[in-house]
Order: structure tokens, then sequence, then C-alpha cells
């Protein structure tokens, strides 16, 4: 079953922690210097704050598929959709090994279609090649209100 996935950017993550963990009721499953993760079962939803970018709010949107036939039917509706699609395949990114692609909607937001992948690393991401991705991990310049298609170099924002 597929999860929806929020990610924000924030100014104080000790703040931010203590104010979602109230909301869900939970502390986060993960937590990190710059990042925090809930992975919520009602409503089920992955949801992610961190300080890597710049700015508040949202960063991007996404769906978490539970196995590849899940992100394979994904990647043929954001096909159909028909934008620009973003495959940024197998990556490093949020502390976790992910194979993802991406695809903006018309008002220039990020979606992320993701499958996690087993290992999680010490890292936050890793920067992509400019010929693959011309963006940092994670989100493409897309959040930023940048066409997929558009060099977004710089943004050092990730996941």
């Amino acid at each position: 079953m597929k999860r929806f996935h929020v990610h924000l950017h924030v100014d104080d993550l000790a703040k931010s922690i203590a104010f979602y963990s109230n909301l869900f009721a939970a502390p986060p499953l993960r937590v990190e210097a710059d990042y925090a993760k809930w992975m919520l079962d009602d409503p089920r939803v992955n949801f992610a704050i961190s300080t890597v970018g710049q700015g508040r709010g949202i960063d991007h949107l996404g769906i978490q598929a539970e196995d590849e036939a899940e992100l394979a039917e994904l990647k043929a509706r954001g096909q159909a959709a028909d934008r620009t699609l973003l495959d940024e395949g197998e990556t490093v990114c949020c502390y976790a090994r992910s194979e993802k692609h991406w695809v903006t909607d018309p008002q220039g937001i990020a979606w992320e279609h993701f499958q996690t992948l087993d290992g999680a690393v010490p890292v936050y991401g890793q920067p992509k090649s400019v010929a693959k991705a011309e963006s940092a991990c994670c989100t493409p310049g897309a959040a930023r209100g940048i066409p997929v298609n558009v060099s977004a170099r710089g943004t050092g924002a990730c996941c």
C-alpha cells in the first residue's frame, strides 16, 4: 500500500520536532542533526522535516511505493500526465537508499515517487552529477518553481 509523503523545510528543527511530535502524538522514527521523519499509519504518511535547503514550507510532495510494481505504476501515471519526468534511478537521499523519479505539476510543485531500498546510510544525500539531474539530491529545481527540464544547479536541497 502506498504512503503519502510530505517534506517541509523548517528554521528550527528542535521546535518543529516538539510541535509535530505533539501534533502526531508520536516521536519521529528517525532524527539527525538536520532532519527528522515520522512514518505515520493513520493516516499513512511519510512526513519529513529538515533544515537543509533554503526557505521554509513545502519542499516537495510525493508517494512512497512499497515495491517495484507500485513504483512502476506511479511512473506510468507520471508519464501519462504529459509532463517531463526526471528518472533518478537508485540514489541516496534523506539518510536512505531509494529508487525514484520526479514529475512537476502545472504549478511547479515537485512530486517524488520513490521506493525505499534496504540499508540506511549515514549521510543526508549525495549530489547528482550535472549530466544526470542538473541538481543536488533530492528535489529537482521544480520544487522552487523551475521546470524540471531547466537547470537548477546549486540548490543544495535534499529530501
